[in-house]
């Protein structure tokens, strides 16, 4: 949840800027708080309080305050930390696994079941699916591709944004586009969703909370990790990227039946000679 609201502070209000900045600050004792001590600190009213939790998909504040509750139950073990030239090799590796692992929790508690659904549904209404992203989450749409091309339908993922526009135009009702953006803001990308969306194909994209692409997609799975993105390569949102691509690729072999795992097992059969 502090990764979601740190992601969506800057699509809110300003009055909602505000609790969001009052719960990043306190966030132990926001769980304590009442919603009238929540409006006091940040300077706004209690409907604006409420608002900001909407906004964060919660029905009302105390749905927010038991998810937040849970959210800094669950660091336990594995959390964030910087790494520092000091590091010796061990603290380094530990360091990095520890951040992969709580990005992973941070996916499970925040991974949205109804747009899972949603996403199965319309890959069983499409003829086609095309990935697209660049930089990391280009890699990650082409590990997609390798995931998505055995379900029985054509699968191709392009990183290069002249390409995604021509191949957007080329699209009808019955594509289906994944948009993959750590940040939700790259122009390209959104530029590229915008010509698929005027082509009527559908759109699930796997981005930040409340992001420009997220606004944009007819269903968004939303990737909210903390990650040292400015400076490292983003490893952290690219696992979280990549699994909840593969549950949602899993979520669909599963709703396909005997006929599915057949067909899966018929592209496995397909390369047994390559092994000894």
């Amino acid at each position: 949840m502090l990764a979601k609201i740190k992601s969506a502070r800057d699509a809110l209000r300003k009055s909602e800027q505000k609790v969001a900045d009052v719960i990043l600050a306190d966030p132990d004792g926001s769980v304590q708080s009442s919603i009238q001590s929540i409006a006091t600190k940040a300077s706004v009213s209690e409907p604006t309080v409420i608002r900001f939790c909407r906004a964060l998909d919660c029905v009302g504040f105390q749905q927010f305050k038991l998810r937040l509750a849970q959210d800094l139950a669950s660091r336990g073990t594995f959390f964030y930390r910087d790494v520092t030239a000091s590091d010796s090799s061990k603290e380094l590796a530990t360091k990095l696994i520890d951040g992969a692992i709580a990005s992973m929790v941070q996916m499970r508690n925040q991974l949205n079941y109804h747009s899972l659904e949603h996403a199965i549904d319309l890959f069983d209404h499409c003829d086609r699916i095309e990935f697209y992203g660049s930089g990391g989450s280009g890699i990650v749409a082409e590990d997609a591709q390798l995931k998505f091309f055995r379900l029985g339908k054509p699968a191709i993922a392009y990183a290069d944004p002249h390409i995604q526009h021509s191949s957007a135009a080329l699209l009808d009702n019955k594509s289906l586009v994944v948009a993959i953006s750590h940040s939700g803001r790259s122009k390209d990308i959104l530029e590229t969703v915008k010509i698929a969306k005027q082509s009527r194909a559908k759109v699930i994209s796997v981005t930040a909370t409340k992001s420009p692409l997220a606004e944009i997609s007819d269903v968004n799975f939303s990737v909210d990790v903390d990650e040292d993105s400015d400076i490292f390569a983003p490893v952290k949102s690219r696992l979280a990227q990549m699994i909840v691509l593969d549950i949602l690729a899993v979520g669909i072999a599963v709703k396909g039946g005997e006929e599915m795992l057949q067909q899966l097992a018929k592209a496995r059969r397909a390369i047994d000679f390559k092994f000894v």
